[in-house]
Parts: C-alpha cells; structure tokens; sequence
C-alpha cells in the first residue's frame, strides 16, 4: 500500500577544507530547507486507513494554502485608503440638519452664524476661514399654491433679486466690464425646475461680480419651494476664488441637499 509522508529537511552549514593562501578565506556552503514529499509503501491491511490518511494530507496542503491567500478586510485597492479598523466608512463631509419645515446637509467644518443678511432668514452656517463661503435658508409668507405660480425660474429670480445683494452706489462711474454708473452685475448661469415629493421646485445658479473685484465674483445658487402658504428659500454661495480651490463642492452639495421635511 502506497502513502505520501512530508519532510523538512535543514542543511547545516558545511565548509570544504581546501588549501588556499592566506589572503583567501574559506566560504560556507549555505544550502536552503527542503520539503520533501515521497510516496511510500507500507505494509498495512487496512486500506480504507491509508486512504484517509492521504486524504487528510491533501486536506492539510489546500488549507495552507487558503491561509496563505485570505484577504484582510483592511486590505485597500490601489489607490485607496486602508479601512484599518474593518468598519463601513461614513462621509464626515457634512452633517444632517433638520428644521421647522425643511432639511438639508450642512458642511461639517461651517459653523453656525448670528448674522442675519434677509428678511424670514431662519439658519444661517459659514466657513470657519471665510464667510463668503455660506448658506441661507428662509421662510417667507406667501400667496402663492406652488413656486410655479411666480412664472419662470428667471422671472422669480426677479421677484427676490434682493437675494443677489443691492447696488449702494448711485453716483458717476465709468468701471470696465460694467455699464455706465453700474458697478455691480449679475448673470444667471443655469436655471432648472424639478419635482421631489410632488412639491416643485426652482433651482438657479447665478455669478455676480462687483466693480471692487471682490472674490472674482461670487457663485450663488438658489433653491425654492412652495408649500402650506410659505415660501422656502435656501441660498448657498463661495467666492469665486475659493470656488475653484474646493467651496464648489460643499456649496452645490448643500444647496442640492435642501428639500421640505
């Protein structure tokens, strides 16, 4: 009867006597360890034994191999960050606000802000490094059944212009880029209507620039909704320079994330 047996085999070191001048030295032999593996007969009359026993040894080997090759859960694609600790990652970008009416995401390092720009401001969060990076939400009476009521987006945008900041200088100027005795422009980039809940909405998307080069200018987006007599308004805005240097992302995703509650 056949069976396979496994054997580590250590080689010690071993050294040649040989004569050599004495500016040569004599070298070890370093052999590495060798796992041998032979089949043998034995005189058995239990057959039904030895094939367990082969069996158990396959099984041995494959598991050792599984071992081998188990992938850590804190194991990272390339490119990615390791989860060391195996827990499910959370975006700790921006936190969940819930007020009267409304809910939006509030970036994480915005903090709260007692000045209050418009009438019916209701919260108010800026940046801790600069507060022309914020967001606005307001709650104003209205007559109004649905936002659509107030025509275009274009056309409501007309009806809270107040929204965009008013012009306090009256007098002659001649400025570059702007009209004669204007020194402040605003120009709508995008508008948009979608419905969430069955509620309508008006989303746009507006750049003012200001004779003082303030920012480059500053991107406002305004989101709004009708609902129960009220008009909800959120406005979130960074400046143009801190646009491009990373405020895009959490002004789009806070002014995105703004619906009724």
């Amino acid at each position: 009867m056949a069976s396979t047996a496994c054997f580590l085999h250590h080689h010690a070191l071993s050294t040649t006597p040989t004569r050599a001048s004495s500016s040569q030295r004599q070298l070890p032999s370093l052999r590495p360890s060798l796992l041998l593996c032979r089949a043998q007969k034995q005189a058995s009359n239990d057959d039904d034994g030895a094939a367990v026993s082969r069996r158990l040894a396959l099984t041995v080997l494959i598991g050792a191999a599984a071992v081998g090759t188990k992938v850590s859960p804190a194991d990272a694609a390339f490119g990615e960050a390791a989860n060391v600790f195996g827990k499910p990652k959370t975006n700790t970008d921006f936190l969940p606000y819930n007020g009267d009416g409304f809910k939006l995401l509030i970036p994480s390092k915005w903090n709260p802000s007692r000045e209050r720009e418009f009438p019916g401001q209701v919260l108010r969060y800026e940046d801790n490094f600069d507060s022309n990076s914020n967001v606005s939400v307001l709650i104003l009476p209205t007559d109004k059944k649905s936002i659509t009521e107030y025509g275009s987006p274009e056309e409501f945008l007309s009806k809270v212009d107040f929204l965009l900041g008013k012009q306090a200088f009256f007098g002659n100027a001649n400025e570059g880029g702007f009209d004669d005795n204007v020194v402040a422009t605003a120009n709508i980039l995008e508008s948009s209507s979608t419905t969430i809940g069955g509620k309508p909405y008006y989303s746009i998307t507006v750049l003012t620039r200001t004779a003082d080069g303030d920012e480059g200018g500053k991107h406002q987006l305004i989101n709004a909704v009708v609902s129960d007599g009220k008009l909800y308004i959120c406005k979130a805005q960074a400046g143009d320079k801190r646009w491009f240097k990373g405020a895009r992302k959490f002004v789009e995703s806070a002014a995105s994330s703004f619906s009724l509650a």
